[in-house]
């Protein structure tokens, strides 16, 4: 049984489906914490796109994207609400985050870049972002976006995230081998702890539920 007294099936899919539309974007995101790693990713941003199939495939996520916006002007306002939609639904899915291990540590390593991912699903938003990105772009994709795109997810899911860019010069491998650090991060703390069993993995009892609706 649960801490309330209510059991909880851990064999019910954790889903979480977002619609967001604004003067600016119409964006459409849905995902399955215990999934395959499926992806289905057409956010208008290419190199986008190329990563959330990096945190599909490398976290185990089912994950289908449409987003449509303003990208004749720039990439910014379709990749910062992507990001907020990720975090809405994975707020969505955890819901009160019982039994979940909450904890995630990774470090990907891409030809010569490494970064490591830390991180908690504690409810309080944070980012600490140290990824050194020389060039402006990679390919049509502002390389400024790559932390837009980290506060978004962050303040809407209500993870405390660490970011650190242990080496590494080609920004592509950079940015990649970051979003595989916390594809594999992600995937530890959403894990089911048996031994947990249906308890909320906190001192207090409780975990804010950012983002959740």
């Amino acid at each position: 049984m649960a801490d309330n007294g209510r059991a909880v099936d851990h064999c019910k899919p954790r889903l979480g489906r977002i619609e967001r539309t604004t003067r600016e974007t119409d964006v459409r995101l849905s995902l399955g914490l215990d999934g395959t790693g499926r992806c289905q990713a057409d956010s208008g941003i290419p190199f986008l796109d190329h990563m959330l199939h990096q945190l599909a495939s490398h976290g185990l996520i089912d994950l289908e994207v449409r987003a449509r916006g303003d990208t004749h002007i720039d990439d910014h306002h379709s990749n910062e609400d992507v990001g907020i939609a990720l975090g809405q639904a994975l707020a969505q899915a955890l819901g009160d985050r019982r039994g979940i291990h909450r904890f995630g540590h990774f470090s990907a390593p891409l030809d010569e870049a490494l970064v490591e991912v830390v991180l908690d699903c504690s409810g309080r938003p944070h980012l600490s972002y140290g990824l050194a990105l020389t060039s402006e772009r990679i390919g049509s994709y502002d390389t400024q976006l790559v932390r837009e795109f980290f506060v978004a997810v962050v303040n809407n899911s209500g993870l405390t995230l660490h970011i650190r860019q242990l080496s590494g010069v080609n920004c592509h491998h950079i940015v990649e081998a970051c979003f595989k650090a916390f594809a594999r991060a992600l995937r530890m703390a959403i894990g089911i702890d048996p031994r947990r069993a249906d308890g909320i993995p906190s001192s207090k009892g409780v975990l804010e539920q950012a983002g959740a609706q």
